[in-house]
């Protein structure tokens, strides 16, 4: 059933404090959009000069999709936000939430030439579902917008922004965490194992094919990322449910 906005307010807020705590902020950059129910093309964004940490159900911005600010608020957006998220909202309705980060290990496999490799537990279960667009430097130039979206393309959920950083999206809030998830684990075991200076073992073409079947398997007929993301907002409401507010 499709979520009231205030369901969302709340589910987009606990995802920032997610974020935090899985330490994927950084300062008061990055941004999580969620959109809204509608035809109006409305999406909440963080109030930009916040800390994750600060940011509740209340205190998101409504916007819509050039980027204005529609409801009275005190706070700014992120003009390189606004510029990522209103173009992929705009040509992919199938995404409801976009994600962005800058963690170290993401931004680290960001700036390899030959990006992620499908050799680890979790990127071989990424094999051919990323999506690469090329640095233009900070993303706030308007003529951005279309080399964006041709590189999202019509059906990848999940884009390396090269020298940059980590993008995903989802049908649900759920979704988009938990493929931002999985994305960043495999940056991370990648930076890993390459500090280790040792031969690596390659996962063969016939194991890659797999990986989207054994991954139906494994959900048990869940919805993508619903089973991930209720364990962690349980966890947020333990650990300060202020994000309700």
């Amino acid at each position: 059933m499709p979520q009231t906005e205030q369901e969302l307010r709340e589910d987009l807020a606990a995802t920032y404090r997610i974020f935090d705590h899985l330490g994927w902020g950084e300062l008061i950059y990055n941004h999580i959009t969620v959109k809204l129910p509608g035809d109006e093309g409305h999406f909440l964004i963080n109030p930009y000069g916040l800390h994750y940490s600060e940011i509740c159900a209340s205190n998101l911005v409504k916007v819509d999709i050039n980027g204005n600010i529609v409801e009275p608020t005190e706070h700014f957006v992120n003009p390189a936000g606004m510029l990522i998220h209103s173009c992929v909202h705009a040509a992919r309705h199938d995404l409801t939430c976009i994600a962005h980060t800058h963690t170290t290990a993401g931004m680290t496999v960001a700036c390899q030439q030959g990006g992620l490799r499908p050799d680890n537990f979790y990127s071989a279960l990424l094999h051919n579902r990323i999506a690469y667009h090329d640095f233009q430097g900070l993303t706030v130039d308007e003529n951005e917008k279309e080399a964006l979206v041709a590189s999202m393309g019509t059906d990848r959920m999940m884009m390396i922004l090269r020298n940059h950083g980590l993008l995903t999206g989802g049908r649900t809030i759920a979704e988009a965490f938990h493929n931002m998830w999985v994305l960043e684990r495999s940056c991370q075991i990648q930076t890993s194992v390459d500090q280790s200076g040792v031969p690596q073992i390659q996962v063969s073409d016939e194991i890659l094919s797999k990986g989207e079947a054994l991954m139906k398997v494994q959900s048990l007929g869940q919805p993508a990322g619903s089973l991930e993301f209720a364990a962690m907002k349980r966890l947020m409401d333990k650990k300060d449910p202020s994000y309700k507010d």
